[in-house]
């Protein structure tokens, strides 16, 4: 089946959203000082007294969603999986992040952009997964 043109769209800006969490766990996990100033204290400290788990399922969520985009870009099978993986390190961390954490009521910590984000980042992951799905069974990812 040739490869719709959509294919390409849904893959290069799911690389380029999904990047974001890349950069954004990189940035936090090694420290940078001038990336780390743009949080509050708590969420330092949220981020520094975190579980091991817990950056697990965040590490999980995160290079998985950029594994699954490139996947899609290579028409892999594999990118639906893949896109499925990462929603579960999301739920992971979620969990620990707004159920479990003592960092007292995490949504409110963040500010109105990263409720944004808190949203939209589900969102976004569970309909990759869809359309890998949906990709899968036309036939386009092999």
């Amino acid at each position: 089946m040739k490869t719709p043109v959509h294919l390409w769209i849904v893959g290069a800006l799911s690389l380029l959203w999904n990047a974001g969490g890349g950069i954004d766990y990189f940035m936090t996990k090694t420290g940078n000082t001038d990336y780390l100033a743009q949080l509050t204290p708590e969420q330092v400290t949220f981020l520094e007294t975190a579980p091991l788990w817990f950056d697990t399922a965040w590490a999980v969520g995160v290079w998985f969603s950029i594994l699954g985009s490139l996947l899609l870009l290579l028409k892999s099978r594999f990118a639906g999986p893949t896109f499925l993986v990462s929603l579960i390190g999301l739920i992971v961390a979620s969990i620990y992040t707004y159920l479990i954490s003592d960092a007292g009521n995490a949504l409110a910590m963040s500010g109105t952009v990263a409720v944004i984000f808190t949203i939209a980042i589900p969102v976004i992951l569970i309909l990759l997964w869809i359309y890998a799905r949906w990709m899968t069974a036309k036939g386009v990812l092999t």
